[in-house]
């Protein structure tokens, strides 16, 4: 049983914080007991104690998730340890994290690939506009839909 996920991405600034909150709020949704699994969020080029973009948390807002208190990490050992689920942005960052991490090797997925939804990256909107951070968050939900649908499906 996976009781914590780490999403990772660049900068921990846009895309794998929104993912964390978009996955927190399903999950307390899904009525399966995924309401216990703990979700985090970091990135390979982090610098530690940014806020989350601008744009990430006001898209955030429209839907009704509230990041503004969001601040970046750096991903550690610590926190590859302590996940049972690893899901990257990107096939970049995957490849980073096994070649920083090699013994997590099981236990890391793009995000895409873990949810089945094929193995394109979801794009970076940093320094795009408001709606490249919609569409961003729109495939990050409808990928964490799919990663719903398995884990209560206990996969």
């Amino acid at each position: 049983m996976i009781s914590s996920i780490l999403f990772v991405c660049s900068g921990n600034t846009c895309r794998s914080p929104m993912a964390q909150a978009i996955a927190e709020t399903m999950f307390r949704k899904a009525d399966s007991g995924l309401e216990a699994i703990k979700v985090m969020s970091a990135g390979i080029a982090a610098v530690n104690g940014q806020p989350a973009s601008a744009n990430a948390i006001e898209v955030m807002r429209e839907m009704g998730m509230d990041i503004s208190r969001h601040r970046s990490r750096m991903l550690s050992g610590e926190l590859v340890e302590q996940a049972d689920l690893i899901l990257t942005m990107t096939l970049q960052h995957k490849r980073y994290v096994l070649m920083m991490f090699p013994e997590s090797y099981d236990k890391v997925f793009t995000l895409k690939e873990y949810a089945d939804c094929g193995s394109s990256d979801i794009p970076d909107p940093f320094g795009g506009s408001l709606e490249d951070y919609r569409e961003c968050a729109n495939e990050i939900q409808q990928a964490l839909f799919r990663l719903v649908q398995k884990l209560k499906q206990g996969q």
